[in-house]
Formats: structure tokens, sequence, C-alpha cells
């Protein structure tokens, strides 16, 4: 999210969670672009989250202080030991990783510890936003008891096999490219869609 007429809109669909990038090489990057007035009337219901690539870990405690944010997504090379001072912090902390058919599950064990959720994504050569899936049977390999959000080119046609995902631990579904009329500019009328049908589903 990046503009305020749009945020206020797609939080008037009461969302779980409202995402705001803070990675300067994305077209997505809204530090410029928020307000911290408007997102502090936000419904205290939504989580604020904010978006972070190998950011330094003074530099993401002001950003969340002034916007009021209470969950960072690390899309970056993060360590376990970062995520555990954010976690130490008081954020909520979702790690997210590149999943591509080499990739190994069991190197997550690290993390469990020190994060809240973890976020799979499409591996490509930059940090998400590819609006390209991975292939999602891939997910039958996870067993670390730790929640996911399902993210990487998801859409409106996309519903049917999501429900054909039968881990215990998918906790919530990532949507962005595949919703914006421009980017960082949110469909609404798509998005209030996708949102009832999927809590109608789930």
């Amino acid at each position: 999210m990046k503009y305020a007429d749009n945020i206020q809109a797609v939080a008037d669909l009461n969302p779980d969670y409202l995402g705001f990038i803070f990675f300067e090489k994305s077209l997505r990057y809204a530090i410029h672009d928020l307000n911290a007035m408007q997102l502090s009337t936000i419904s205290g219901n939504i989580q604020k989250v904010g978006v972070f690539v190998n950011e330094e870990l003074k530099t993401i405690k002001q950003i969340c202080h002034e916007f009021q944010i209470t969950t960072v997504q690390l899309h970056g090379d993060e360590s376990p030991e970062f995520c555990k001072k954010l976690k130490n912090a008081g954020f909520t902390v979702v790690k997210a990783f590149g999943i591509n058919e080499n990739f190994d599950f069991g190197n997550l064990q690290i993390y469990v510890d020190c994060c809240d959720f973890f976020l799979f994504d499409t591996k490509t050569s930059e940090h998400g936003g590819s609006g390209k899936k991975f292939k999602w049977d891939l997910l039958n390999q996870y067993h670390l008891k730790l929640p996911f959000f399902l993210s990487g080119g998801i859409s409106l046609d996309d519903l049917d096999e999501i429900k054909k995902i039968k881990s215990e631990y998918l906790y919530a579904i990532d949507v962005n490219s595949r919703f914006e009329t421009e980017v960082g500019l949110k469909d609404v009328t798509m998005l209030n869609l996708f949102i009832k049908q999927i809590r109608d589903e789930f």
C-alpha cells in the first residue's frame, strides 16, 4: 500500500493485514507517500506490516515507531539472531523465503524459535514481488511447526488451488501485484471479492 485514499478504501474491507514496503529499490517503496496520522486511524483489528530487506535494526525500529507498525516482514538475508532481536523488541516477525524445487525446508529449523511466521514466495533474483507462482505441491515437504503465509502471484483465479493445499500450517494468503491497477494501487473491487470468498471457504 502507498496512497492515502487507496489505503483507506482497502482498510474499509477489514483485511487482517496491510503491508507497506520500506525497501528503496522497490517500485512500491512507500515511505514518502505515507501519512503517520492517517495510519494511526486504521482499525486496531488490522495489523500494519513493514516490509524490509537487509535493513539496519535501528532503522526498522525508527520506521515502525513513526508509523505505529507492529509486524515486520523480512525479505533479505536476515539471520536468526537478527530476527530474535526484533522479536525480543516486541515485534511480530515474518521471515520470507524464496521457494524453488531445490529449496530445503529443513534449513529453516534455526529460524523457528525467533520468528512468528514464515512467508513462502517464489524464488527470483529480486526480493519478492515477481508476480510469479512457485509449485505449491512443494509445500508438502514442509513439516516445521510454524505457520506460514503463502505469497507469489496469487490472483482471484487461484482460489480452487488454494483450497487444495492441505498443510495445517497455512495461516494467511499474501496478495499484491495481481490485485493492482498500477504499481502500488490496489483494485478495491477485486480485493473485496477475494477477501469474501477466502473467508467463506476458510
